[in-house]
């Protein structure tokens, strides 16, 4: 049974859907963080991310999906099939398999999220087996935390040390494992409900701030969708199939297209201009700003990145990375834009 709303049949959220294509296209960017009031879609548009992403090939068996063109060296499953006595290699089986979204509900215990001793086959059998967790489940996928602002302070610890390293290390009940954890991190949340910490605030690529719509006939349609969707989703997700294949095969092109838009040195300059004078710390906005916009430009077929995307990609690359001022109640994505348009005019 469908369970998923179609991603294509969303309307009026255009930023966060957007936003969500976008790192579909390029996860280097380093995901996605959608703030906003309660009832809007933000896990709606989140969970329905798998309508746009094509199966992957994954070494037959293993737990962690590697890819068998180059196996994780952490992968305590495919290292050990590659590397035989002799020092020959052979060659991995492989099968297609969806790419994960993978829900980290709050409630989650560490064991739970990181992998630990499987119990029951501890009890029953005496073997000492890892049994992997939810970051293992979701390398080369998607993790999605819906009130990422709500989770636990050690938990942000230990997701902050993964997304950095790649890698989760379990060291607990005589087991040492290691093995590869490279996922999208996207998160939602209300505001109102608490603040995110800034270490893991920098490990979002793009940030969206969504609102409630006030163009009442967008707010019937959107009514109508979820309706005719409760009602019988299965027959929902087929009649939109076919704007979803779409999307997918836009993404697919866009992945291709990706390696050749060319980035001059003046939209360079120009996106370090923009950081300096907004006052972002390190270099990480500046790289973001690159890989976005392009992923921008090859989404819409484009060879070379324009002023256009941009101006598009700014306010969600840099919002959440700007100092607060006490006495500027300006929005943020708004001061992103007025400074670009000050740096244009110059």
């Amino acid at each position: 049974m469908a369970t998923t709303f179609p991603f294509a049949a969303i309307v009026g959220q255009d930023e966060m859907t957007l936003a969500i294509q976008i790192v579909a296209i390029d996860p280097s960017i380093g995901g996605v963080l959608v703030f906003g009031d309660r009832g809007t879609g933000k896990s709606t548009a989140v969970r329905a991310l798998a309508d746009l992403l094509p199966p992957i090939q994954v070494v037959k068996g293993c737990p962690y999906k590697c890819d068998p063109q180059k196996p994780a060296q952490a992968c305590p499953v495919c290292q050990p099939q590659m590397n035989l006595p002799s020092g020959q290699t052979r060659k991995l089986l492989t099968e297609l398999r969806p790419v994960s979204v993978v829900d980290l509900p709050l409630g989650a215990t560490e064991d739970r999220i990181v992998g630990a001793l499987d119990l029951e086959k501890a009890l029953s059998q005496g073997i000492k087996e890892f049994a992997p967790g939810l970051l293992a489940q979701a390398h080369r996928g998607f993790l999605y935390i819906d009130e990422v602002n709500l989770l636990d302070d050690h938990l942000v610890d230990l997701l902050i040390d993964v997304a950095a390293s790649g890698e989760n290390l379990v060291e607990r009940e005589g087991l040492s494992i290691r093995h590869p954890a490279r996922f999208v991190l996207v998160g939602s949340g209300n505001p109102e409900e608490g603040e995110l910490r800034p270490q893991l605030l920098d490990r979002f690529g793009l940030s969206v701030q969504v609102k409630t719509p006030q163009d009442i006939a967008l707010r019937v349609q959107v009514i109508k969708r979820r309706d005719a969707f409760d009602k019988d989703p299965s027959a929902y997700k087929a009649q939109w199939q076919g704007e979803s294949d779409k999307l997918q095969k836009r993404i697919v092109k866009a992945r291709k297209l990706l390696a050749s838009v060319v980035v001059d040195d003046d939209m360079l300059t120009l996106c370090a201009t923009l950081c300096q004078q907004l006052g972002t710390d390190g270099l990480r906005a500046e790289l973001t700003l690159l890989r976005a916009t392009r992923a921008l430009a090859a989404m819409q077929g484009h060879k070379a990145v324009k002023t256009e995307h941009l101006t598009a990609i700014a306010p969600l690359a840099l919002r959440h990375r700007l100092r607060r001022n006490p006495l500027d109640e300006t929005d943020s994505g708004q001061r992103v834009n007025r400074c670009l348009q000050d740096i244009l005019a110059r």
